[in-house]
């Protein structure tokens, strides 16, 4: 649960899109150019993404994990396209919007849309897909909730409300459905609207049975299989049946009817759909199977930290072995296991799973394994999740230069008897040889720590948001002597995070830098800090008045 802003993450698709009582009555969606969605603007629905997405990343559950969110991008990329070449995503939702999915540290079953193309996913989740396709199945149903901008319908007949009151007004209800309400959820909830609203919290049933239908022939657009829409359903259904504690908001929210699961079903035997047909897949690169079992095991070991649960996930590595399991089940336990091992600083044991994770993923066959298991094809995009495992494990252990050495094997044309998938821009592989060169290299002067400035700077440039990466720019300016260069990173990094003060703090540091040290001035830094710091004061005064005006 999300909780530094006293908030619990929403149980469905509608984190932010609160019905109105006539939305939910109708039997025909209006179509895009009606008033109903105009009333609502793209601008004014990024305003509000933007305010709701400021509280969530300072909180301690939002999760930025390079290795992670890479794989989950891998997904989301591929329906982001699928939608383009459909239709669905015209050019100035594509324009306005960032489609940005996150990740949430938590063991519910949940994932969300927020206003303004946001999108959050629980590890929870994650770590029960068996498949990439059920994964797949649940990112283009939220991903069509944004395309057919249900949140803007849903939203029409409150544009009179400030921005401010209705981010507000969401972050309580949702903290209030999470955990039962409280005075935290009441004291954000400081509307009298807030009462109705909370039992009004899921889309409309039409709309969720549009998103059903266009989702599923996105995935098949993009080269997925739908039946993982039924498959995920059903699985959903079934786990919540067997237990649901309170673990499964995302079927509360969406209730999984026999007719929306027998829906699925019939739309996968029929080849398509008859209204939006599939256009030709979006080709590119795709997760495999065992890559797919590499991110759930991932997933289910950083939901929950706890030291008694990391030292369960060691020993299912073992037991895997002995229970005669299959190649993909060994595999999950054994990065799992390695993962865990890591965390847990018992480094004897991460070696011998990640080689043990290695082996499998190359199409060796570990102990106990059946025959049929004996001779597999090596996975080149599983061996590469297991090295950049290796290479953060050994990072961790403060070996910087057995890190090197691996990572090195993802951007070499081989690894062992088979290639492995290098990706240049891959975040996690920046991210890490970022950390080894620090670590590596002490002298200001290094050319390897120069070229990994290089990178980081060009990766912002492109993705702005990316408060991560900024920071460890920050991190290698300095170590190179770029003082008002790593000021305005640092500034940069706590501004992606919603932290405006923050970046405020350190870009004033930054002009006293410059004004009183002229030998460390560098003229062209200065006068971006000073333009960065007109823009983000003016922004605060601005959300500091819309707050004083509202409440």
């Amino acid at each position: 649960m999300l909780r530094a802003v006293g908030l619990g993450v929403v149980s469905l698709s509608l984190t932010a899109a609160v019905l109105s009582p006539d939305a939910q009555a109708q039997n025909r969606l209006p179509t895009l150019g009606d008033s109903i969605a105009e009333d609502f603007s793209l601008t004014t629905e990024r305003q509000l993404g933007d305010a709701i997405m400021r509280d969530i990343q300072r909180d301690p559950d939002y999760l930025d994990d390079p290795i992670l969110l890479e794989y989950l991008q891998s997904l989301w990329q591929p329906l982001l396209a699928a939608a383009q070449v459909r239709g669905d995503l015209g050019d100035d939702l594509s324009e306005r919007f960032p489609y940005r999915p996150f990740l949430v540290r938590d063991p519910s079953v949940n994932a969300f849309a927020l206003p303004g193309g946001f999108m959050g996913v629980h590890l929870g989740l994650m770590a029960i897909t068996q498949t990439r396709d059920e994964l797949a199945s649940v990112l283009a149903h939220e991903m069509t909730h944004i395309n057919q901008r249900h949140i803007a319908r849903s939203f029409a007949n409150s544009k009179q409300q400030s921005l401010i009151s209705i981010a507000a007004t969401i972050l309580g209800v949702i903290a209030a459905t999470q955990s039962g309400g409280g005075d935290a959820a009441g004291a954000l909830i400081t509307s009298g609207q807030a009462v109705g609203i909370q039992g009004q919290l899921n889309f409309s049933r039409d709309m969720e049975r549009e998103a059903d239908r266009i989702g599923a022939s996105v995935m098949a657009s993009a080269g997925f299989d739908p039946a993982g829409m039924a498959s995920m359903f059903e699985r959903l259904q079934k786990a919540s049946r067997l237990n649901d504690s309170g673990n499964f908001p995302y079927l509360r929210s969406h209730p999984l009817t026999t007719q929306r699961i027998g829906e699925a079903r019939a739309r996968v035997e029929a080849g398509g759909d008859s209204v939006l047909p599939a256009v030709a897949p979006v080709t590119g690169s795709m997760a495999t199977p065992l890559e797919h079992t590499a991110a759930l095991a991932r997933a289910r070991v950083l939901m929950d930290a706890r030291v008694d649960v990391l030292q369960r996930w060691q020993r299912l590595d073992a037991e895997s072995s002995a229970a005669q399991a299959t190649r993909t089940d060994q595999f999950a336990d054994a990065y799992s296991a390695a993962l865990a091992s890591s965390l847990l600083r018992d480094w004897s044991r991460a070696d011998a799973s990640i080689k043990k994770a290695l082996d499998l993923a190359l199409g060796g066959a570990a102990p106990g394994a059946s025959s049929a298991d004996a001779t597999q094809r090596p996975d080149r995009r599983a061996v590469r999740a297991v090295l950049l495992l290796a290479t953060e494990s050994q990072l961790q252990r403060g070996d910087a230069q057995r890190a090197q050495a691996t990572l090195t094997r993802l951007t070499k044309p081989a690894v062992g008897p088979v290639a492995a998938d290098a990706m240049p821009t891959s975040r996690p592989v920046m991210l890490l040889a970022a950390q080894i060169a620090l670590a590596l290299n002490i002298n200001k002067d290094d050319e390897a720590l120069r070229q990994i400035s290089e990178q980081l700077q060009t990766w912002v440039a492109r993705y702005p948001p990316d408060s991560e990466a900024w920071a460890m720019l920050g991190r290698v300016s300095a170590q190179l002597g770029w003082s008002l260069r790593s000021l305005r990173a640092d500034a940069e990094s706590h501004y992606a995070r919603g932290d405006l003060r923050g970046a405020i703090d350190r870009l004033r540091a930054g002009q006293n830098l410059a004004r009183n040290n002229q030998s460390a001035a560098d003229f062209v830094e200065s006068s971006i800090i000073d333009s960065r710091l007109r823009a983000i004061e003016a922004q605060r005064r601005q959300l500091l008045t819309e707050q004083l005006g509202y409440q």
